[in-house]
């Protein structure tokens, strides 16, 4: 029998309520901040991410699904989605709109990871990005919708950890005295960690293997080599977050995965760990417009994975309403009432009520007991003698009490 791949789930539709519960909440917060949907495609240029993500880094060497179409294309399911965001703002001229530009996406993402508790290799992310400002002020606010988006599902516990890594101006030095400081361990580290000292410097600090733990410890603090532009932003952003009343602690080793962030990097984390380390980070990208060709534009913004945010709600036992389910069941007694009964449920629909149609030839009692397996409140009967008189008998499954009614006046009545 087939299955799904390793590393993709099913999302069944009893774990559906969650999943729609979570698009609301992101729907509404970017509707408060002002963010209006942006959709991207699945697949993408490969180039665009070798060039955004950057050559080097786990997502790029490692985890990207690329392949060739029969154009000879060279194309990759998106591994992240602010590179498609930016692509998209470029081409379609949205740096002649009012600045910032706030757009989100909720979208599936694609990489070749080892599948563990909230992470997949298909996984969905809501995400944020505000293009066309680079006020500390603007970092704060993108942070501060992440924040009130996680508090609007009574998910507690949370701590946001923060870092500014700089720019291209002051982070050549920090890269040098990083790598003179690993250069001095480097018989302590790891084999990929010996790889990003040459490739991605940065990503050292990343590093989770537990012979590369002190090392990292006590490595440069990039916060310690900013230029006087990177640390008054930064100096802004943690007096604006104080502003907002969002508590959080000054992480050195904070890097994020990408090779366009520049100053705000920041994760929001479950306190203590939970199942997952993140659940969701972003931060500034001021260089990554002007990579992909357009003019220098500051950026901020975030990705959030809804499938770690789901585990979150389970382990924190926070209560999902179900989804709506049709409440009328249409029974039949009898052939001569089936076409009354298909007629019947299909105008109910047209009112606006959810129905469930008795179908194939049960008997009465046995269409019933499906009505109550269904947990439906109603159940409303015809037969050989209501359909002559122009009725319906109106059961409440609850109470077994019934009464008969007019078909005309059934709408009305349900409603």
């Amino acid at each position: 029998m087939y299955q799904a791949p390793r590393g993709t789930v099913d999302i069944l539709p009893q774990e559906q309520a969650y999943w729609r519960y979570v698009e609301q909440k992101a729907a509404h917060i970017c509707q408060l901040y002002g963010y209006e949907r942006i959709d991207t495609p699945a697949i993408e240029d490969a180039g665009l991410f070798n060039r955004s993500v950057g050559e080097g880094t786990d997502i790029v060497d490692k985890e990207m699904y690329t392949f060739d179409d029969r154009g000879g294309n060279k194309l990759a399911l998106a591994p992240e989605g602010t590179a498609s965001v930016c692509r998209a703002y470029l081409e379609h001229g949205m740096q002649n709109l009012p600045q910032p530009v706030k757009l989100y996406y909720i979208s599936s993402m694609f990489r070749y990871e080892r599948p563990q508790a909230g992470r997949y290799r298909q996984h969905r992310q809501f995400g944020c990005e505000a293009i066309g400002s680079d006020d500390a002020a603007l970092d704060a606010e993108v942070i501060d919708t992440a924040w009130q988006f996680y508090l609007s599902m009574n998910i507690s516990q949370l701590f946001l950890a923060l870092n500014s890594i700089g720019c291209k101006e002051c982070r050549p030095v920090y890269l040098n005295a990083l790598r003179e400081h690993y250069v001095q361990h480097g018989d302590k580290i790891c084999v990929d960690c010996n790889v990003r000292l040459v490739k991605n410097r940065m990503r050292l600090l990343d590093c989770k293997k537990p012979s590369c733990q002190p090392v990292a410890d006590t490595a440069p603090k990039s916060v310690d080599y900013l230029c006087q532009p990177c640390a008054e932003h930064f100096d802004k952003l943690q007096r604006y977050l104080g502003l907002l009343g969002i508590p959080f602690g000054v992480n050195h080793r904070l890097v994020r995965g990408f090779d366009y962030y520049t100053r705000t990097v920041f994760e929001v984390q479950p306190q203590g760990g939970g199942s997952q380390g993140s659940l969701g980070g972003g931060g500034r990208y001021d260089g990554l417009i002007e990579e992909l060709g357009g003019k220098p534009t500051a950026a901020v913004g975030f990705g959030l994975g809804i499938d770690r945010i789901i585990l979150q709600l389970k382990e924190q036992k926070i209560d999902v309403s179900p989804l709506a389910k049709p409440r009328v069941f249409v029974a039949f007694l009898g052939d001569a009432a089936r076409d009354e009964a298909i007629k019947l449920a299909a105008s109910l629909r047209r009112n606006g009520i959810g129905v469930i149609q008795a179908i194939g030839s049960r008997s009465l009692k046995a269409q019933l007991r499906q009505a109550n397996s269904l947990a439906i409140s109603r159940a409303v009967i015809i037969g050989e003698e209501e359909l002559k008189a122009g009725t319906v008998i109106l059961r409440d499954m609850t109470s077994a009490s019934q009464q008969t009614v007019p078909i005309a006046r059934l709408p009305e009545l349900l409603k």
